[in-house]
Protein backbone atom coordinates (compact mmCIF):
# COMPACT_ATOMS: atom_id res chain seq x y z
CA UNK A 1 0.00 0.00 0.00
CA UNK A 2 2.76 2.43 0.90
CA UNK A 3 4.63 2.09 -2.35
CA UNK A 4 1.40 2.11 -4.02
CA UNK A 5 1.01 5.49 -2.57
CA UNK A 6 4.83 6.87 -3.70
CA UNK A 7 4.32 5.75 -7.26
CA UNK A 8 0.88 7.64 -7.25
CA UNK A 9 2.68 10.83 -5.74
CA UNK A 10 5.72 10.61 -7.96
CA UNK A 11 3.51 10.40 -10.84
CA UNK A 12 1.35 13.64 -10.08
CA UNK A 13 4.55 15.45 -9.05
CA UNK A 14 5.97 14.59 -12.74
CA UNK A 15 2.27 15.83 -13.79
CA UNK A 16 2.40 19.19 -12.47
CA UNK A 17 6.20 20.13 -13.38
CA UNK A 18 5.14 19.11 -17.35
CA UNK A 19 1.90 21.66 -17.06
CA UNK A 20 4.26 24.11 -15.91
CA UNK A 21 6.51 23.63 -18.43
CA UNK A 22 3.85 23.92 -21.01
CA UNK A 23 2.36 27.43 -19.41
CA UNK A 24 5.83 28.69 -19.24
CA UNK A 25 6.18 27.77 -22.85
CA UNK A 26 2.80 29.09 -23.67
CA UNK A 27 3.56 32.70 -22.32
CA UNK A 28 7.21 32.89 -24.00
CA UNK A 29 5.89 31.94 -27.46
CA UNK A 30 7.16 34.49 -30.25
CA UNK A 31 4.90 37.07 -31.40
CA UNK A 32 2.02 36.20 -34.30
CA UNK A 33 2.58 32.68 -33.76
CA UNK A 34 -0.83 30.27 -33.70
CA UNK A 35 -1.35 27.80 -30.81
CA UNK A 36 -3.74 24.70 -31.12
CA UNK A 37 -1.81 23.24 -34.26
CA UNK A 38 -2.92 25.94 -36.71
CA UNK A 39 0.13 26.61 -39.55
CA UNK A 40 1.46 29.65 -39.23
CA UNK A 41 0.27 32.43 -41.64
CA UNK A 42 2.73 34.33 -43.78
CA UNK A 43 4.73 37.67 -42.83
CA UNK A 44 3.28 40.55 -44.75
CA UNK A 45 6.23 42.82 -46.50
CA UNK A 46 5.71 46.45 -45.53
CA UNK A 47 5.17 48.65 -48.10
CA UNK A 48 8.07 51.40 -49.16
CA UNK A 49 6.46 54.20 -47.25
CA UNK A 50 5.61 51.91 -44.33
CA UNK A 51 9.57 51.24 -44.14
CA UNK A 52 10.41 55.20 -44.64
CA UNK A 53 8.16 55.81 -41.64
CA UNK A 54 9.34 53.08 -39.03
CA UNK A 55 12.74 54.36 -40.05
CA UNK A 56 12.19 57.87 -39.02
CA UNK A 57 10.55 56.79 -36.29
CA UNK A 58 13.58 54.82 -35.01
CA UNK A 59 16.29 58.07 -35.98
CA UNK A 60 13.42 59.87 -33.67
CA UNK A 61 13.75 57.52 -30.74
CA UNK A 62 17.76 57.12 -31.14
CA UNK A 63 17.85 60.81 -30.91
CA UNK A 64 15.80 61.15 -27.98
CA UNK A 65 17.86 58.42 -26.05
CA UNK A 66 20.57 60.84 -26.53
CA UNK A 67 23.24 59.63 -29.19
CA UNK A 68 22.10 61.78 -31.77
CA UNK A 69 22.89 64.94 -30.87
CA UNK A 70 21.40 66.75 -34.26
CA UNK A 71 18.27 64.54 -33.96
CA UNK A 72 16.08 67.75 -32.69
CA UNK A 73 16.73 69.47 -36.34
CA UNK A 74 14.54 66.53 -38.32
CA UNK A 75 11.91 67.92 -35.11
CA UNK A 76 8.95 69.50 -36.94
CA UNK A 77 8.04 70.64 -33.33
CA UNK A 78 11.05 71.78 -31.99
CA UNK A 79 10.75 75.24 -32.99
CA UNK A 80 7.46 75.54 -31.96
CA UNK A 81 6.21 78.27 -29.85
CA UNK A 82 3.95 75.71 -27.53
CA UNK A 83 7.30 73.04 -27.01
CA UNK A 84 9.82 75.91 -27.26
CA UNK A 85 8.82 79.20 -25.08
CA UNK A 86 12.42 79.60 -24.40
CA UNK A 87 13.71 79.83 -27.87
CA UNK A 88 10.40 82.25 -29.07
CA UNK A 89 11.49 84.43 -26.13
CA UNK A 90 15.18 84.57 -27.42
CA UNK A 91 13.55 85.55 -31.11
CA UNK A 92 11.80 87.90 -29.01
CA UNK A 93 14.82 89.70 -27.64
CA UNK A 94 16.64 89.71 -30.88
CA UNK A 95 14.40 92.41 -32.18
CA UNK A 96 13.48 94.45 -29.06
CA UNK A 97 15.66 97.96 -29.46
CA UNK A 98 16.39 100.38 -26.70
CA UNK A 99 17.25 104.22 -27.13
CA UNK A 100 20.85 105.29 -25.41
CA UNK A 101 20.66 109.15 -25.21
CA UNK A 102 23.32 111.79 -24.01
CA UNK A 103 24.20 115.18 -24.35
CA UNK A 104 27.55 117.02 -23.78
CA UNK A 105 26.04 120.83 -24.47
CA UNK A 106 23.06 121.79 -26.27
CA UNK A 107 22.81 118.76 -28.16
CA UNK A 108 21.39 115.01 -28.11
CA UNK A 109 22.63 112.18 -29.70
CA UNK A 110 20.24 109.30 -29.78
CA UNK A 111 21.57 105.92 -30.42
CA UNK A 112 19.45 103.00 -31.51
CA UNK A 113 20.91 99.81 -30.11
CA UNK A 114 20.14 96.17 -29.76
CA UNK A 115 19.85 93.54 -26.44
CA UNK A 116 23.37 93.64 -26.81
CA UNK A 117 24.02 97.52 -26.85
CA UNK A 118 25.05 97.02 -30.21
CA UNK A 119 24.11 100.15 -32.61
CA UNK A 120 21.12 98.88 -35.29
CA UNK A 121 22.54 100.10 -38.50
CA UNK A 122 20.50 99.68 -42.23
CA UNK A 123 17.16 100.79 -40.76
CA UNK A 124 15.78 104.79 -40.93
CA UNK A 125 14.45 104.62 -38.23
CA UNK A 126 12.53 107.73 -36.49
CA UNK A 127 12.54 109.40 -33.13
CA UNK A 128 10.01 111.80 -31.68
CA UNK A 129 10.92 114.67 -30.12
CA UNK A 130 8.15 116.11 -27.39
CA UNK A 131 7.13 119.26 -29.09
CA UNK A 132 9.90 119.39 -31.96
CA UNK A 133 8.58 116.77 -34.21
CA UNK A 134 10.45 113.55 -35.92
CA UNK A 135 14.10 113.25 -36.68
CA UNK A 136 15.29 110.58 -39.20
CA UNK A 137 18.35 108.74 -39.21
CA UNK A 138 19.40 109.42 -42.91
CA UNK A 139 22.61 107.44 -42.97
CA UNK A 140 21.25 104.35 -41.17
CA UNK A 141 24.00 104.28 -38.85
CA UNK A 142 21.75 103.70 -35.87
CA UNK A 143 22.64 107.39 -34.42
CA UNK A 144 20.58 110.39 -34.67
CA UNK A 145 22.54 113.91 -33.63
CA UNK A 146 20.01 116.87 -33.19
CA UNK A 147 22.04 119.95 -32.43
CA UNK A 148 20.72 123.72 -31.14
CA UNK A 149 18.44 122.78 -28.26
CA UNK A 150 17.74 124.84 -25.65
CA UNK A 151 18.70 123.30 -22.49
CA UNK A 152 15.94 121.19 -20.55
CA UNK A 153 14.11 118.14 -20.27
CA UNK A 154 12.83 116.47 -23.14
CA UNK A 155 10.66 113.49 -24.00
CA UNK A 156 12.14 111.22 -27.07
CA UNK A 157 10.31 107.87 -28.36
CA UNK A 158 11.26 105.77 -31.02
CA UNK A 159 8.70 105.37 -33.38
CA UNK A 160 7.35 101.30 -34.14
CA UNK A 161 9.63 99.83 -37.17
CA UNK A 162 8.19 96.84 -38.55
CA UNK A 163 10.31 93.39 -37.40
CA UNK A 164 11.54 95.32 -34.28
CA UNK A 165 9.90 96.16 -30.54
CA UNK A 166 10.35 99.35 -29.50
CA UNK A 167 9.95 100.91 -25.86
CA UNK A 168 6.56 101.43 -24.63
CA UNK A 169 7.32 104.22 -22.86
CA UNK A 170 8.82 107.70 -23.61
CA UNK A 171 12.81 108.01 -22.92
CA UNK A 172 13.67 111.59 -20.76
CA UNK A 173 16.47 113.26 -20.80
CA UNK A 174 18.34 116.35 -19.61
CA UNK A 175 19.97 118.88 -22.57
CA UNK A 176 23.14 120.40 -20.94
CA UNK A 177 23.87 124.19 -21.35
CA UNK A 178 27.47 124.43 -21.47
CA UNK A 179 30.29 121.46 -21.62
CA UNK A 180 31.31 119.99 -18.89
CA UNK A 181 34.05 118.49 -19.94
CA UNK A 182 33.41 114.98 -18.13
CA UNK A 183 34.01 111.36 -20.41
CA UNK A 184 30.99 110.34 -22.22
CA UNK A 185 30.08 107.09 -20.75
CA UNK A 186 28.21 105.68 -23.88
CA UNK A 187 31.45 106.48 -26.21
CA UNK A 188 32.32 102.97 -27.03
CA UNK A 189 29.79 102.64 -29.37
CA UNK A 190 30.95 105.16 -31.44
CA UNK A 191 34.84 103.63 -31.91
CA UNK A 192 35.04 101.95 -35.13
CA UNK A 193 37.72 99.94 -36.73
CA UNK A 194 39.66 100.45 -39.75
CA UNK A 195 37.32 97.42 -41.31
CA UNK A 196 34.42 99.48 -41.14
CA UNK A 197 35.34 102.55 -42.98
CA UNK A 198 37.32 103.37 -45.40
CA UNK A 199 40.75 104.02 -44.24
CA UNK A 200 42.76 105.47 -46.99
CA UNK A 201 40.10 108.42 -47.15
CA UNK A 202 39.53 108.95 -43.37
CA UNK A 203 43.49 108.90 -42.48
CA UNK A 204 44.87 111.77 -43.79
CA UNK A 205 47.24 113.88 -41.24
CA UNK A 206 50.03 116.04 -43.10
CA UNK A 207 53.02 116.80 -41.27
CA UNK A 208 53.21 120.45 -41.56
CA UNK A 209 56.86 120.57 -39.57
CA UNK A 210 58.13 118.50 -42.87
CA UNK A 211 57.36 121.91 -44.87
CA UNK A 212 59.69 123.96 -42.32
CA UNK A 213 62.08 121.29 -42.02
CA UNK A 214 65.46 122.70 -43.15
CA UNK A 215 69.08 121.18 -43.92
CA UNK A 216 69.90 121.30 -40.03
CA UNK A 217 67.66 118.36 -39.33
CA UNK A 218 68.65 115.98 -37.04
CA UNK A 219 67.89 112.26 -37.77
CA UNK A 220 70.30 110.47 -35.70
CA UNK A 221 69.67 109.16 -32.74
CA UNK A 222 70.36 111.78 -29.76
CA UNK A 223 72.09 110.80 -26.50
CA UNK A 224 69.61 111.64 -23.05
CA UNK A 225 70.94 113.90 -20.40
CA UNK A 226 70.45 114.30 -16.91
CA UNK A 227 67.42 116.64 -17.70
CA UNK A 228 66.00 114.80 -20.96
CA UNK A 229 65.19 111.73 -22.27
CA UNK A 230 64.84 110.26 -26.09
CA UNK A 231 62.17 108.40 -27.09
CA UNK A 232 59.93 107.72 -30.11
CA UNK A 233 56.33 108.35 -31.37
CA UNK A 234 54.95 105.26 -33.63
CA UNK A 235 51.68 104.78 -35.36
CA UNK A 236 50.04 102.07 -37.53
CA UNK A 237 52.66 103.52 -40.22
CA UNK A 238 55.82 101.61 -38.63
CA UNK A 239 53.90 98.08 -38.94
CA UNK A 240 55.00 95.86 -36.23
CA UNK A 241 57.43 96.26 -34.03
CA UNK A 242 59.88 94.68 -32.25
CA UNK A 243 59.84 96.64 -29.20
CA UNK A 244 62.93 94.29 -27.35
CA UNK A 245 65.16 95.44 -29.65
CA UNK A 246 63.34 99.12 -29.39
CA UNK A 247 64.62 99.08 -25.73
CA UNK A 248 67.76 97.56 -25.88
CA UNK A 249 68.56 99.84 -28.99
CA UNK A 250 68.09 102.81 -25.88
CA UNK A 251 64.92 103.94 -26.29
CA UNK A 252 63.36 105.64 -23.11
CA UNK A 253 59.64 106.43 -24.00
CA UNK A 254 57.18 106.12 -26.85
CA UNK A 255 54.13 108.03 -27.40
CA UNK A 256 51.24 105.79 -28.95
CA UNK A 257 48.69 106.87 -31.68
CA UNK A 258 45.70 105.50 -30.02
CA UNK A 259 43.45 106.77 -32.90
CA UNK A 260 42.22 109.42 -34.99
CA UNK A 261 38.75 110.92 -36.18
CA UNK A 262 38.29 110.63 -39.91
CA UNK A 263 39.10 113.63 -42.15
CA UNK A 264 35.96 112.92 -44.36
CA UNK A 265 32.92 111.67 -41.49
CA UNK A 266 34.38 112.12 -38.41
CA UNK A 267 33.96 108.72 -37.27
CA UNK A 268 36.22 107.89 -34.26
CA UNK A 269 38.58 105.22 -34.82
CA UNK A 270 41.07 103.41 -33.57
CA UNK A 271 44.79 102.75 -34.45
CA UNK A 272 44.76 98.84 -35.73
CA UNK A 273 48.15 98.77 -33.97
CA UNK A 274 47.01 100.02 -30.82
CA UNK A 275 46.71 97.63 -28.66
CA UNK A 276 49.62 95.38 -30.15
CA UNK A 277 52.14 98.90 -29.59
CA UNK A 278 50.93 99.28 -25.85
CA UNK A 279 51.33 95.79 -25.13
CA UNK A 280 54.50 95.67 -26.51
CA UNK A 281 56.07 98.30 -25.16
CA UNK A 282 54.75 97.81 -21.41
CA UNK A 283 56.16 94.32 -21.75
CA UNK A 284 59.63 95.90 -22.61
CA UNK A 285 59.39 98.07 -19.76
CA UNK A 286 58.89 101.27 -21.68
CA UNK A 287 57.32 104.33 -20.45
CA UNK A 288 54.23 105.29 -22.85
CA UNK A 289 52.03 108.17 -23.11
CA UNK A 290 49.36 108.39 -26.37
CA UNK A 291 48.40 110.70 -28.69
CA UNK A 292 44.73 111.19 -31.15
CA UNK A 293 44.66 113.06 -34.29
CA UNK A 294 41.66 115.41 -34.10
CA UNK A 295 39.55 116.30 -36.74
CA UNK A 296 36.93 117.86 -34.13
CA UNK A 297 35.43 120.77 -35.58
CA UNK A 298 33.71 122.35 -32.15
CA UNK A 299 34.34 121.69 -28.58
CA UNK A 300 31.61 118.52 -28.61
CA UNK A 301 33.91 116.87 -30.89
CA UNK A 302 36.66 117.63 -28.83
CA UNK A 303 34.76 116.12 -25.85
CA UNK A 304 34.34 112.92 -27.89
CA UNK A 305 37.83 112.48 -28.91
CA UNK A 306 39.08 112.65 -25.37
CA UNK A 307 36.40 110.53 -24.26
CA UNK A 308 37.21 108.00 -26.90
CA UNK A 309 41.31 107.99 -25.98
CA UNK A 310 40.29 107.67 -22.62
CA UNK A 311 38.05 104.37 -22.90
CA UNK A 312 41.37 103.09 -25.01
CA UNK A 313 43.82 103.74 -22.24
CA UNK A 314 41.09 102.35 -19.96
CA UNK A 315 43.33 99.01 -19.71
CA UNK A 316 46.82 100.73 -19.76
CA UNK A 317 49.43 102.46 -17.37
CA UNK A 318 50.62 105.69 -18.58
CA UNK A 319 53.38 107.75 -17.78
CA UNK A 320 53.41 110.30 -20.15
CA UNK A 321 50.91 112.92 -21.32
CA UNK A 322 47.78 112.06 -23.23
CA UNK A 323 48.27 114.53 -26.73
CA UNK A 324 45.90 116.18 -29.22
CA UNK A 325 47.71 115.94 -32.30
CA UNK A 326 46.34 118.83 -34.07
CA UNK A 327 47.95 119.50 -38.07
CA UNK A 328 45.88 119.58 -41.51
CA UNK A 329 44.35 116.80 -43.48
CA UNK A 330 45.77 117.93 -47.00
CA UNK A 331 43.17 121.02 -47.18
CA UNK A 332 40.18 118.95 -47.35
CA UNK A 333 39.71 117.76 -43.96
CA UNK A 334 36.77 118.64 -42.33
CA UNK A 335 38.99 120.70 -39.48
CA UNK A 336 41.22 122.17 -41.99
CA UNK A 337 39.61 125.75 -42.31
CA UNK A 338 38.92 126.29 -38.70
CA UNK A 339 39.62 129.49 -37.02
CA UNK A 340 42.25 130.10 -34.55
CA UNK A 341 39.63 130.84 -32.00
CA UNK A 342 37.54 127.50 -32.73
CA UNK A 343 40.70 125.42 -33.17
CA UNK A 344 42.02 126.43 -30.11
CA UNK A 345 38.96 125.78 -27.88
CA UNK A 346 38.76 121.99 -29.07
CA UNK A 347 42.58 122.06 -27.91
CA UNK A 348 41.20 123.03 -24.97
CA UNK A 349 38.03 121.16 -24.55
CA UNK A 350 39.97 117.72 -25.57
CA UNK A 351 42.94 118.23 -22.91
CA UNK A 352 40.38 119.69 -20.12
CA UNK A 353 38.54 116.32 -19.80
CA UNK A 354 41.64 114.41 -20.03
CA UNK A 355 42.59 116.52 -17.17
CA UNK A 356 39.01 116.11 -14.87
CA UNK A 357 39.50 111.94 -15.93
CA UNK A 358 42.85 112.36 -13.78
CA UNK A 359 45.51 111.91 -16.81
CA UNK A 360 48.12 114.71 -17.93
CA UNK A 361 46.95 116.43 -21.04
CA UNK A 362 49.02 118.07 -23.89
CA UNK A 363 48.72 119.22 -27.58
CA UNK A 364 51.31 118.47 -30.29
CA UNK A 365 51.46 121.20 -33.43
CA UNK A 366 54.28 122.02 -35.31
CA UNK A 367 56.03 125.48 -34.74
CA UNK A 368 54.12 126.57 -37.55
CA UNK A 369 50.75 125.52 -36.30
CA UNK A 370 51.73 126.96 -33.17
CA UNK A 371 52.58 130.54 -34.55
CA UNK A 372 49.68 130.88 -36.86
CA UNK A 373 46.59 128.40 -36.33
CA UNK A 374 46.25 128.20 -32.18
CA UNK A 375 46.83 130.73 -29.45
CA UNK A 376 49.66 129.16 -27.97
CA UNK A 377 49.70 131.08 -25.14
CA UNK A 378 45.76 129.74 -23.85
CA UNK A 379 47.49 126.02 -23.66
CA UNK A 380 50.55 127.00 -21.41
CA UNK A 381 48.92 124.90 -18.75
CA UNK A 382 48.70 121.74 -20.95
CA UNK A 383 52.54 119.83 -22.07
CA UNK A 384 53.22 121.34 -25.26
CA UNK A 385 54.53 118.61 -27.68
CA UNK A 386 56.66 120.63 -30.42
CA UNK A 387 57.69 119.34 -34.29
CA UNK A 388 60.21 121.14 -35.89
CA UNK A 389 63.07 119.66 -37.90
CA UNK A 390 66.06 121.51 -37.18
CA UNK A 391 68.93 121.36 -34.79
CA UNK A 392 67.63 123.98 -32.70
CA UNK A 393 64.30 125.24 -32.59
CA UNK A 394 63.05 128.88 -33.58
CA UNK A 395 59.90 128.30 -32.37
CA UNK A 396 59.85 131.23 -29.15
CA UNK A 397 56.88 129.34 -26.86
CA UNK A 398 57.84 127.17 -24.07
CA UNK A 399 57.44 123.65 -24.57
CA UNK A 400 57.65 120.26 -22.45
CA UNK A 401 58.46 117.58 -25.72
CA UNK A 402 60.60 118.23 -29.09
CA UNK A 403 59.71 115.84 -31.89
CA UNK A 404 63.10 116.71 -34.03
CA UNK A 405 63.33 114.24 -36.77
CA UNK A 406 60.41 112.41 -38.98
CA UNK A 407 63.31 110.46 -40.47
CA UNK A 408 64.94 108.67 -37.53
CA UNK A 409 65.98 104.99 -37.26
CA UNK A 410 65.55 102.41 -34.35
CA UNK A 411 66.49 98.93 -34.52
CA UNK A 412 63.67 96.53 -34.33
CA UNK A 413 61.42 99.51 -36.00
CA UNK A 414 61.65 98.63 -40.03
CA UNK A 415 61.99 102.08 -42.05
CA UNK A 416 61.70 106.00 -40.50
CA UNK A 417 60.34 106.58 -37.26
CA UNK A 418 59.84 110.22 -35.42
CA UNK A 419 62.26 110.88 -32.73
CA UNK A 420 61.78 113.09 -29.82
CA UNK A 421 63.47 114.59 -26.85
CA UNK A 422 61.64 114.98 -23.45
CA UNK A 423 62.01 117.64 -20.84
CA UNK A 424 59.30 116.22 -18.56
CA UNK A 425 60.77 115.56 -15.50
CA UNK A 426 59.84 111.46 -13.95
Amino acid sequence: MDSKLRRMAILCSMAMILLVSLLVLYINRPPGSGGGGRTPQATQTPSPQEQADAGEQEELRAGQIGDDLSAFLRDNTFFDQEVNPILEAAKDNATRLSLVVTSVEKDLRIQIVDTRGNPVTGKSFFVELEGLGQYKDLDKDGIIYIGGLAAGEYYVELMPMEGYQVPANETRVRVKDKVEYVAIDDISLLIKTEEEINAEAEDTAVMDALEDADKTEIKNFQKSTANSKVGIDVSKWNGEIDWDRVQNAGVEFAIIRAGYRGSVTGSLVEDPYFKANMRGAAFSGIPVGVYFFTQAVNEVEAVEEASAVLQLIREYKLDYPVFIDTEGAGGNGRADNLDVETRTRICEAFCRTIVNAGYTAGVYASRNWYNHYLYANQLDNYCIWLAEYRSAPLYQGYYQMWQYTSKGSVDGIEGNVDMNVSYIPN
